[in-house]
């Protein structure tokens, strides 16, 4: 005897009794049913069907039964709650457009209203509950899980929506089994043995609640490690398998409890001439009591009357767990307010009146009301209502005993860890590191990786990355963090101790300049001045100073304006000053020459003349630079290739061509001077000017040779210093052979600065 259906069967009646007191529902209607136990079989549904579906009586009367006309139509059926009984009747009645409104058949196969346009649901449909277990198993990070179903409609649809949500989620599955209890022993063995085999340590079960028992009691028998069970809502709310201590811990999804108001007074107002009415209740009492009612047949003893219904312990009198119950109840007012909104007005109801049941199909569909216990009713577009859960675990109470707890999730998953249970593992494998790639091992499932190590260079910056991967040219992979960050910029700026150094010998070479001129200034007057092309000397003096100056550019951040000035400003200083020392290098070999008798050549390299050279020879230079600046201008950029652990800024040349042409039109000057110098060696030894010049030349040359393999081959900010050394080294030498001397004799050989003195012809030395 199932006491759970007969309790439905019950509830169903307690709803068409209080149906026909309501004054407002069906108002002087008298519903009439006629109840069948299909025993969960196919075929017995399908009989039962066929019998609904014979005669056109009339469909309610105003009787208490409906005895009389139990073969005739209906309007409307309740029930099953199989899902596979209730495919067998839909597809029979749904024929004919009558009406089914089932209580706890969940198949979501059930929703397609192409092929079961005539099934309407208050229970919520699989495809909802699958969809939530598998977000719970996500949200414990279960990745690594074994699957067990009943082989029925119930079952496979169920968890066939459940493996396609899990695949959504990215969770995995060892084994998916199927079981049902018709089943040979073997089978059920063979699945409890993968069980106990596997790796997987959370089971989620789409059983029946008699294969659960079936399944549970083999695993008794050599219990397998400690399993996290996920239950569907046909057993997870079973009282009966609190009795066994591997559900601990159990979680899953049920309807949610529910009160009806005076159905527990209903069910316990049972006696014996009340249960001799109907087959049913017959065999509930006889089965409950052992005994035999009067006019039943049996060889059990009597009944005497001194049975009490109230101390009974099934489910027919507990009432403290109702779910299913309630959706008997609401599926029994759902076809009433649909035959009261086809017969009804707002005043009053036909009693005479004649419909279909596709009248009452029709307006199925937009029935919407709430039940007197608070319930909504109302069906979707594919006869489902709106899905409401409540998560269900089974504890462990201080007592020691397994009892349910349940927390109301309405239409969103909200779960509280420390509220739940100590959550297990279940994964293929740990979780990679960052550092590290998952690599999916050959042959078995993506939740089944191996950890590999990023290559040199590469990084991954969270766990589970898939892929590892390099960092942008602008960062560096910090291997002891897992992450990019970003490249140290090198440029020479102006707190860094090398960049100082330059610096005060720069400002130093500039003042030197500055007081050789006030020097030379002073005593212009004096024969050494004089003698040396004073207007000259001041020119190249200040080019000098300009020359000390314009290293300074070269420091501090390249910028757009900072890498065109550096440049240009160094090779037009340069070639002023360079055309300065040339001039007056050709003026000191030509005044000697002048002295040969009938040589006028001095009339050439006067004053003006030579002002003009001077600015003929820097203005080429200017041009270069203009061109170089128009055509293609140096620019500031970064420097990703020398180091790889941090970013050069430098200024790229722009057009090469220009800053060669600018160098080597310095270069050439140099070595024209250094030519004219040299012829000048074997002047009288007391004017010593052109050994000056040739010795200053030397070591021009000499710098600016070396400067090009070493700007060449110098790294980084070095590049920028070996420039700037250059500069300095070049500008002190000229400064140092050029004018050093004369200032010598200037301040301490004041003697030896007379005409007399520098006229002087004395013996010739070779350099």
């Amino acid at each position: 005897m199932n006491f759970r259906e007969l309790r439905y069967a019950r509830t169903m009646e307690f709803a068409i009794h209080e149906i026909n007191n309501r004054t407002d529902l069906l108002p002087g209607i008298t519903l009439g049913y006629q109840i069948y136990d299909s025993c969960a079989a196919v075929p017995m549904s399908v009989k039962v069907a066929f019998q609904f579906a014979n005669g056109m009586e009339p469909f309610y009367n105003d009787t208490d039964s409906c005895s009389k006309s139990a073969a005739a139509a209906v309007p409307a059926l309740v029930g099953d709650s199989v899902s596979s009984s209730s495919i067998s009747i839909t597809g029979m009645l749904g024929l004919f457009g009558i009406p089914q409104v089932s209580h706890y058949a969940t198949c979501a196969c059930l929703s397609d209203k192409r092929q079961f346009p005539a099934f309407f649901r208050t229970i919520p449909s699989d495809h909802h509950q699958a969809a939530v277990l598998a977000k719970i198993v996500k949200y414990f990070g279960w990745t690594w899980i074994g699957a067990v179903r009943s082989d029925s409609d119930y079952g496979n649809y169920g968890m066939a929506s459940f493996l396609k949500a899990a695949q959504e989620e990215g969770i995995c599955v060892e084994y998916s089994e199927s079981y049902y209890r018709t089943d040979p022993r073997s089978k059920l063995e063979r699945v409890a043995n993968v069980i106990r085999r596997s790796t997987a340590r959370v089971i989620v079960a789409f059983l029946h609640s008699g294969d659960m028992k079936f399944l549970l009691e083999e695993l008794e028998r050599q219990p397998p490690p400690h399993i996290q069970w996920i239950g569907s809502d046909a057993w997870i709310t079973h009282p009966e398998f609190l009795r066994f201590n591997m559900c601990a811990g159990a979680i899953g999804f049920a309807i949610p409890l529910s009160a009806i108001p005076g159905l527990r007074e209903f069910l316990l107002d049972l006696s014996p001439a009340q249960a001799l009415k109907s087959p049913l209740l017959t065999e509930f009492w006889e089965s409950s009591f052992s005994c035999s009612l009067k006019g039943s047949s049996g060889g059990a003893r009597e009944c005497d009357g001194s049975e009490d219904i109230r101390a009974l312990q099934n489910p027919y009198t507990d009432t403290s767990q109702l779910r299913a119950t309630n959706m008997a109840y609401k599926a029994t007012y759902a076809i009433a307010h649909a035959i009261h909104g086809v017969i009804c007005n707002d005043t009053q109801c036909d009693k005479s009146a004649k419909f279909t049941p596709w009248q009452i199909l029709h307006q199925l569909k937009r029935v919407n009301f709430t039940t007197k216990n608070g319930f909504q009713v109302s069906f979707d577009s594919s006869g489902d209502p709106v899905a409401v859960y409540e998560l269900i675990n089974w504890q462990v109470t201080k007592d020691g005993v397994i009892d349910f707890n349940s927390n109301n999730c309405g239409n969103k998953l909200h779960l509280h860890l420390s509220n739940v249970f100590q959550v297990p593992r279940s994964v293929c494998s740990e979780s990679c590191p960052p550092g590290t790639r998952k690599a999916v091992q050959k042959g078995k499932p993506v939740c089944c990786f191996d950890c590999i190590p990023c290559a040199e260079g590469e990084i991954s910056n969270k766990t589970d990355s898939l892929n590892c991967v390099r960092c942008p040219s602008e960062f560096w992979p910090n291997t002891h963090r897992n992450n990019c960050l970003p490249k140290p910029v090198e440029f020479l700026s102006w707190d860094d101790t090398l960049s100082i150094i330059l610096t005060v010998f720069s400002i130093t070479g500039a003042f030197i300049a500055v007081c050789v001129a006030a020097l030379f200034y002073k005593h212009r007057t004096t024969p050494i001045v004089r003698a040396n092309n004073s207007e000259l000397s001041f020119l190249l003096l200040f080019s000098l100073t300009l020359c000390f100056l314009c290293s300074l550019t070269f420091i501090g951040q390249p910028s757009e304006w900072s890498c065109m000035l550096r440049h240009t400003a160094f090779g037009i200083t340069f070639v002023l000053c360079i055309s300065c020392v040339l001039g007056k290098t050709i003026v000191v070999l030509m005044a000697f020459r002048a002295t040969i008798p009938g040589n006028n050549v001095m009339k050439w390299f006067r004053p003006p003349q030579q002002r003009l050279s001077v600015l003929a020879v820097t203005l080429i230079e200017v041009l270069i630079c203009v061109l170089w600046l128009t055509i293609s201008p140096p620019f500031p950029s970064k420097n990703l290739n020398y180091y790889k652990e941090r970013i050069i800024l430098e200024c790229e040349l722009g057009s090469a061509i220009g800053f060669w042409a600018v160098l080597g039109y310095i270069g050439f000057l140099a070595l024209l001077c250094f030519i004219f110098a040299f012829l000048a060696r074997n002047l009288p030894n007391n004017f010593n000017e052109g050994k000056f010049i040739t010795f200053s030349m030397l070591i021009f040359c000499a710098v600016w040779v070396t400067f090009i393999p070493a700007y060449v081959s110098s790294p980084g900010k070095f590049t920028v210093a070996v420039e700037i050394f250059a500069i300095l080294a070049s500008s002190f030498g000229l400064v140092i052979c050029i004018f050093a001397p004369k200032c010598f004799i200037i301040m301490f050989r004041p003697e030896q600065n007379t005409k007399k003195h520098l006229m002087g012809k004395g013996p010739s030395k070779s350099l």
